[in-house]
């Protein structure tokens, strides 16, 4: 067993945001502040490239510098999102597979720690996918050289649903550390994943951001979540509590964490992305002038009035 799985199980790692323009142009002045201040909380490592950072919306040359922006601020294990990037056109699975491997030995050059395979969605209609979904998992750790995280991932996003064959069978690779899931809504898909998972010793990871309490009660023992990119402390009371068996304090800091998620993950749930960019102004972890999501639909000021409206009131709770 890796490492890092033993390193990993029971901590909350952030998919974090990457702060930019609205013409989309990262500001790494900024990013480097971010850096340091989430490198700071209760985290066991964190998560570039992932869709809440716009990973496969950015350059290559983007890519590398905000892997080294983080690589600078913390020890902690990064772990890396890889897949197809916008900006290519792969017309091909075998096109799409290359550019995949291709991002994830730039992960490695980089300095990360492990990637997360996002999920070519186009593997989920035919016949052989499931057997091509393994076959890019063990390419990718192949010529990365780099340990893996498997990525069930909902169809909004651009994944599709992982049977529970197919995450055994990632997860009796040599090479994966575990899979999360971020099946959004779906309480059968992300049950159904993690008990999948049991009894394999690889990491059960959580990427469900409005089912976060409830699938730690179905198996999951680990985190990697956009809505810890701010306010990371509701996110890590909830997996603390829950692991030394507060009960009590996990319900409290579950209904907080809820509360949270309702005011930034609903439709358009692409709208995520820019609902905890205003979160994190709110923090002062970021200024407004780098709060952008270009790549996201544009939001009504309503919602951030409820994102702050949310905000407030919960900074008037007591710590847990």
């Amino acid at each position: 067993m890796h490492a890092l799985v033993s390193r990993l199980r029971g901590t909350l790692l952030p998919a974090v945001v990457t702060p930019m323009s609205t013409e989309g142009v990262v500001a790494y002045d900024v990013l480097a502040s971010y850096a340091g201040a989430l490198a700071a909380q209760p985290i066991g490592g964190l998560a570039v490239w992932a869709h809440t950072g716009r990973g496969l919306y950015l350059t290559a040359a983007d890519r590398s510098k905000v892997l080294e922006t983080w690589r600078q601020a913390t020890d902690l294990p990064i772990v890396a999102g890889v897949g197809v990037p916008r900006s290519e056109s792969a017309q091909s699975l075998q096109e799409a597979s290359d550019a995949t491997v291709a991002m994830a030995q730039q992960a490695a050059a980089g300095g990360a720690d492990a990637v997360m395979v996002y999920p070519l969605a186009a593997l989920g209609d035919l016949p052989d996918g499931h057997a091509q979904a393994v076959a890019l998992h063990e390419r990718v750790a192949a010529e990365s050289g780099l340990p893996l995280v498997g990525f069930y991932l909902h169809g909004e996003a651009g994944g599709y649903p992982y049977s529970p064959e197919l995450i055994r069978d990632l997860l009796s690779l040599d090479s994966m550390l575990g899979v999360k899931t971020a099946t959004l809504d779906r309480a059968i898909g992300c049950q159904d994943a993690i008990w999948a998972g049991r009894g394999t010793g690889k990491l059960l990871i959580t990427g469900e951001d409005r089912m976060y309490g409830p699938s730690f009660m179905w198996g999951a023992d680990t985190a990697l979540v956009g809505i810890a990119a701010a306010q990371v402390e509701l996110s890590a009371a909830v997996l603390r509590s829950w692991t030394s068996g507060d009960h009590s304090g996990f319900l409290t800091a579950s209904e907080r964490l809820d509360r949270f998620a309702a005011a930034t993950f609903y439709a358009p749930i692409e709208g995520y992305v820019q609902r905890m960019l205003w979160a994190a102004v709110w923090e002062g972890l970021i200024p407004e002038d780098a709060a952008h999501d270009p790549y996201g639909p544009e939001l009504p000021a309503s919602e951030r009035d409820l994102v702050i409206r949310c905000l407030e009131e919960l900074s008037h709770y007591p710590a847990i």
